[in-house]
């Protein structure tokens, strides 16, 4: 049997074997030849191999990846199990094993390829790249080939399809046939050829420039109920990288001075997943043997989607999932700090849907002083230390059980490990019935008497305000290990959990612990979505306030909905004058003594209704827009307006109901929202929009 063909046959026999070419390439051959100069060297480039809906696609890396790992191929230690980061530090590529790894979470390694040669692929139409070996093999057939300046040349692939250069505009690539005889015929170039491109500057692919190396904040985003996160059921993961994406170009778009000054870099966004601790706790399994069997795929969605809610308010799974995002976000700002030892910027927070409940809760359990703090000095602990137990040693005195001090000591006992006590603590502890009685009375009265909000004061014998913290499922919220500067809630029940736990409003004065902002924003149809302010400020009616776009007005169909609404006002107030004059000059027709009096009434009232159009609609909405800039909401977003609304498309508005799915889940490519967060973290710095957007606070 013949051996694979690696060599370059005669022109001869490949004139044979070809197929005869289209007379438009054949005509246009010659001039093809003459515009080919001597041979340049393919500038390679480095690809990666992802699979999407059971289909391998390669992607490029960005140019500023492509070049350090070109770089490093070309030291010659790739040799070596060398390790250069990509995507933004996000990924590693492993030189040697040609593999791209995550960094801060889990996911499927992908091969990588140094790519110099293409083929069209069958379905798509996307180029798909040749083995390295083979590509080298192809790349020094084409340098004979320009230098010899002998075309025709065919090679056979490993896979026995067959490359044929015709001239270095037209090279075509070949199915071997699928029948063959017992004698073990070579395969043949027919059936339909695809195209063979040499480098990646001739296949059209979209290769961004890389990422700022310079990362001014990190932002942890955690998602909602389920794994997927989007209409089109894609991952946390996806959806931030999504985000990461629009906050880019939004920098480019609104920040390019700051940019250009060197000033900024970028806000690094990374995903924290809890859903798939939660499900690994068996508890799945539990659920599929009481799961009915009837109308099997909508039941498994409920078990993996709504019923994270049900998890949630139960105090044993409550604790696994504040336990995994505390846990998660914690192990990524340390993994964050271990790869970026020069970042100097802060940290914020986003949640989605669920994910911005859970982290409120964590949120408004947080201790005031900042965990770094504890990690300062060692003398600064053991006074913080001291300290607790002095308070206990005053409590246990309160309760004349002065003598149990030492045992409260040596357990190292704080005020707040004593309101965690169990009576099966303290039995443990050795305290008798009689004394375990006392303490537990007293922790359970202090427990009732925090009914009153945090940092507030009760203004009569019914307290006007609740503990923020009433009706929280029973758990053990773990601390941060940094304060977040902001706290960004996408689409959250946060409003609506409150008040089902019974907290009807929110003392003006409190504020989150450790984080001093925190900005509700929502789609206008998302079911999901509930407003916090009216909670601080229920007396007072007005709107959220509205994101501008981010390309700097409002939309086309509000202004319209808008200038409709005031011309109708207009219409209806005038009708109800004209009308209330009617009557009063029809009731006072029969009285002759007072005709005098009615004409100065009808005049008057008409006067009234001339000047009404011309002040009420211009004047009233920029009255009721600056009002409502100006309402106090309290000290939860330091002094800032909390609740914000996005602006619907003009296809939105159109039906409601038919987007309020999609108004849920618009959020990780939503331009304005992305706009707000970048706005808010870099206004921590100092650093402003190239041009104030109109509207925006």
């Amino acid at each position: 049997p013949r051996g694979l063909c690696r060599s370059i046959m005669s022109a001869q026999e490949q004139q044979q074997a070809q197929p005869p070419l289209p007379a438009a390439a054949a005509s246009s051959e010659a001039a093809e030849l003459d515009a080919a100069n001597g041979y340049e060297a393919v500038v390679p480039h480095w690809f990666y191999c992802k699979v999407m809906d059971s289909r391998e696609r390669w992607i490029p890396f960005s140019t500023q990846d492509s070049e350090r790992l070109e770089e490093a191929h070309g030291s010659g230690r790739d040799k070596e199990d060398l390790v250069v980061p990509t995507s933004g530090g996000r990924y590693d590529v492993h030189l040697k094993k040609r593999q791209r790894v995550a960094v801060y979470w889990e996911e499927e390694v992908s091969e990588v390829r140094r790519c110099t040669w293409f083929y069209k692929g069958d379905k798509d139409n996307k180029y798909i790249p040749y083995s390295e070996t083979f590509s080298k093999e192809l790349e020094e057939a084409y340098m004979i080939a320009v230098t010899l300046d002998e075309w025709k040349k065919k090679l056979e692939s490993p896979s026995r399809e067959i490359i044929i250069l015709h001239n270095p505009k037209l090279m075509v690539h070949y199915h071997p046939v699928a029948t063959s005889d017992d004698w073990g015929s070579t395969p043949t170039e027919q059936g339909r050829p695809r195209t063979v491109k040499r480098g990646v500057e001739n296949i059209a692919a979209e290769i961004p420039n890389g990422e700022p190396l310079q990362i001014d904040h990190l932002v942890f985003v955690v998602h909602g109920i389920g794994p997927a996160c989007d209409i089109r059921f894609r991952s946390i993961i996806q959806c931030v990288n999504d985000f990461r994406n629009v906050s880019l170009s939004m920098l480019q778009a609104h920040f390019k001075k700051a940019q250009e000054q060197q000033q900024i870099g970028r806000v690094e966004f990374l995903p924290v997943n809890w859903h798939s601790s939660l499900h690994s706790t068996g508890v799945d399994v539990d659920l599929e043997r009481i799961t009915l069997p009837s109308i099997n795929r909508l039941r498994h969605f409920i078990n993996d989607t709504i019923l994270d809610v049900f998890f949630y308010n139960s105090s044993t799974y409550c604790q696994t999932i504040v336990d995994t995002v505390a846990s998660e976000m914690n192990r990524l700002y340390q993994l964050f700090l271990q790869r970026n030892p020069l970042f100097k910027g802060g940290v914020s927070i986003a949640g989605h849907s669920l994910g911005s409940l859970i982290l409120f809760d964590l949120l408004t359990n947080q201790k005031a002083a900042p965990q770094e703090d504890e990690h300062s000095e060692e003398g600064s602990r053991t006074t913080s230390s001291n300290r607790g137990i002095e308070e206990v040693k005053e409590i246990l005195k309160k309760l004349e059980l002065s003598e149990y001090c030492d045992v409260f000591e040596k357990e190292k006992m704080d005020r707040q490990a004593l309101f965690l006590c169990t009576e099966k603590n303290l039995k443990e502890m050795g305290i008798p019935l009689g004394p375990r009685m006392k303490i537990l009375h007293y922790i359970s009265s202090k427990m009732e008497m925090q009914v009153c909000l945090l940092h507030s004061l009760c203004s009569s014998r019914n307290c006007q305000y609740r503990d923020i913290g009433l009706g929280q499922v029973s758990a053990n919220y773990p601390q941060l290990n940094y304060k977040p500067t902001i706290f960004f809630a996408f689409g959250s029940p946060i409003g609506m959990f409150l008040t089902v736990r019974g907290v009807k409003r929110i003392n003006p004065n409190y504020s989150l612990p450790t984080c001093k902002g925190f900005f509700n924003i929502f789609h206008p149809f998302d079911p999901v979505a509930y407003r916090i302010e009216p909670m601080i400020v229920p007396d007072v009616e007005f709107e959220p306030m509205l994101l501008p776009h981010h390309k700097g007005r409002k939309r086309m169909h509000l202004e319209l909905k808008e200038g409709l609404t005031r011309m109708s006002v207009d219409l209806k107030n005038n009708l109800l004058g004209s009308l209330r004059v009617a009557w009063q000059s029809f009731t006072r027709a029969p009285l002759p003594a007072v005709e005098a009096a009615s004409t100065d009434a009808e005049a008057e009232a008409e006067a009234g209704m001339e000047k009404q159009p011309d002040t009420k609609p211009d004047e009233t909405p920029a009255a009721v827009k600056e009002e409502a800039s100006l309402v106090n909401v309290g000290r939860l977003n330091g002094g800032n307006r909390i609740d914000y609304v996005l602006q619907e498309k003009p296809i939105e508005s159109f039906n409601e109901y038919l987007f309020a799915l999609q108004g849920h889940l618009c959020y990780w490519e939503s331009e304005d929202t992305v706009l707000l967060v970048l706005k808010e973290i870099y206004q921590t710095q100092g650093i402003t929009l190239d041009q104030p957007l109109p509207g925006s606070q």
